[in-house]
């Protein structure tokens, strides 16, 4: 798979990303490397992905795991519309600047589990929030060291108290043996399909 895996943290902290400024008191928690080889004007193909991407359309393994999260959720009310964005902790869009502000309006994701924060030429950024975490997948797209570029993706995170510090660390097998593996061979799939309209 073209360019797949886990990456330092360094590959996110020392690139001049915006998120840094937004986001400075959150923790950076995993980096990928995203399988999308492209060109300059690619990034933007790469945003509506991402930001269209759905797990229920994943493999069975991230299905079934999601579900499970998605069960839990439900029988210990982390997802309650009181401890999302909005309500527990205030919307990261309050901390943007006013030329980042209406920059990714352009996404319907109604329904969607992460709300669009903002888009850049090399950067989109998405937040959720739930009782156990305020977090953020921030999208960027990088030099390959081949005369190309690619996607990187980043988690940062905001455990809310012991029980989300203690959730994270309880997943996080999960997270780098199944859901971020067979994530990125979905999006690298779904990269190598046609655009459409394109001859």
């Amino acid at each position: 798979m073209f360019g797949s895996g886990p990456l330092d943290t360094t590959e996110h902290t020392s690139r001049p990303w915006r998120i840094h400024e937004i986001a400075k008191d959150f923790r950076v928690l995993d980096v990928w490397a995203l399988p999308t080889p492209g060109g300059p004007e690619d990034f933007g193909r790469l945003a509506q992905l991402m930001a269209e991407y759905d797990p229920a359309q994943s493999s069975f393994v991230v299905r079934s795991l999601f579900a499970i999260r998605f069960a839990l959720g439900r029988l210990l009310g982390l997802d309650r519309p009181e401890t999302g964005l909005g309500a527990r902790v205030p919307s990261l869009r309050e901390r943007l600047p006013a030329d980042l502000a209406d920059s990714a309006t352009g996404f319907d994701l109604d329904g969607a589990s992460f709300s669009p924060l903002y888009l850049t030429a090399d950067e989109f950024a998405l937040e959720i929030a739930n009782q156990t975490v305020h977090g953020v997948l921030h999208v960027g797209w990088v030099p390959d060291g081949v005369a190309g570029y690619r996607g990187q993706m980043a988690v940062l995170v905001k455990p809310n108290g012991l029980t989300g510090s203690m959730y994270m660390l309880a997943i996080a097998p999960f997270r780098h043996l199944a859901v971020y593996p067979l994530m990125l061979r979905d999006i690298g799939r779904a990269w190598r399909q046609p655009v459409q309209g394109a001859r």
